[in-house]
């Protein structure tokens, strides 16, 4: 956590105006609603349409779920955005991934042990965030794995968390209750 307090505090919903109100709807019911959706609510316009692309890349994206978490925790640790890499730790988790596989996103596309696949999406991860381009070697190799459509999402799945994280970092969103730390 680089922020040990928010910079842009997060509202209850006793604070919330009816736009608030209207877009925050979706997450009424049982359960805490997380930090990262009570500070984003500060601007509900904004919130209600990141949320329609979020749920894009979250929820019906071509890539595998496994494939997507790797990419997210990836770009989530070269961030070091701690919320991201938490909340999708438990993602991961309730996806069915392993601790290792979870702990390899910490490493880099040289790390022994990585499949080729794996490897080429860290090494992606890598690339668009250090220049924003995935080279072309890179881009051959994942071909021989990836669709057109699945290209696509990994690269707007990056940029998404890529923003998130960017946010989440700079707004210092506090971590919500039982959110693993980067000791997994």
């Amino acid at each position: 956590m680089r922020l040990d307090e928010p910079r842009v505090a997060p509202l209850e919903a006793d604070a919330w105006d009816e736009k608030a109100k209207e877009v925050m709807a979706r997450f009424d019911g049982p359960g805490e609603v997380l930090n990262i959706f009570k500070t984003l609510v500060n601007h509900p316009d904004l919130m209600r349409r990141w949320i329609v692309f979020g749920n894009h890349v979250l929820g019906k994206s071509t890539l595998d779920v496994r494939e997507r978490e790797l990419v997210i925790l990836r770009i989530g640790y070269l961030c070091q955005s701690a919320y991201e890499w938490g909340q999708h730790v438990l993602i991961s988790r309730e996806a069915g991934m392993t601790e290792e596989e979870i702990r390899s996103c910490k490493t880099d596309s040289r790390a022994p042990g990585l499949s080729e696949l794996d490897r080429l999406l860290f090494k992606a991860t890598e690339e668009l965030h250090e220049d924003a381009f995935i080279a072309d070697e890179t881009w051959s190799g994942l071909q021989e794995y990836l669709s057109t459509q699945q290209l696509m999402d990994l690269v707007f799945t990056v940029g998404q968390y890529n923003l998130v994280s960017m946010a989440l970092n700079t707004f210092g969103v506090q971590a919500d209750k039982g959110l693993p730390g980067w000791d997994v």
